[in-house]
């Protein structure tokens, strides 16, 4: 199980302070998840320029030029936000049995290891 999840509010916890231009501290919600390379996508963190070819449109309208947009930033460089604090927090999982329809499964369980809230 994943700790980190598209929809998550996450804090970035390295790299420089807002002060020097960075993106230290600020927090937002995750877009993309990417398992495989270990990385996530934060709205409103870690903004690149992008060099797009000018191009046209059906209608005529230029596309293309200098767009900013957002980038991924590696999984480690952030930590989950725990829902009553605002801080960022350690993940930890937990086994409940959940009964549904006659049946009992185990699950396990994402919360906030601090305060012990469920995710």
């Amino acid at each position: 199980m994943a700790r980190i999840k598209k929809g998550d509010l996450v804090e970035v916890i390295t790299g420089r302070t807002q002060a020097r231009g960075g993106d230290r501290g600020k927090q937002g919600r995750v877009l993309e998840v990417q398992v495989e390379k270990n990385r996530v996508l934060v709205e409103g963190i870690n903004f690149v320029k992008k060099h797009v070819r000018v191009g046209q449109t059906q209608r005529g309208s230029k596309t293309g030029g200098i767009e900013t947009v957002e980038a991924s930033i590696h999984a480690s460089n952030v930590a989950l936000v725990d829902p009553e604090s605002k801080k960022p927090t350690k993940v930890g999982f937990r086994l409940e049995e959940v009964t549904k329809d006659g049946v009992t499964k185990t699950v396990r369980v994402r919360y906030a290891k601090k305060s012990g809230k469920d995710l």
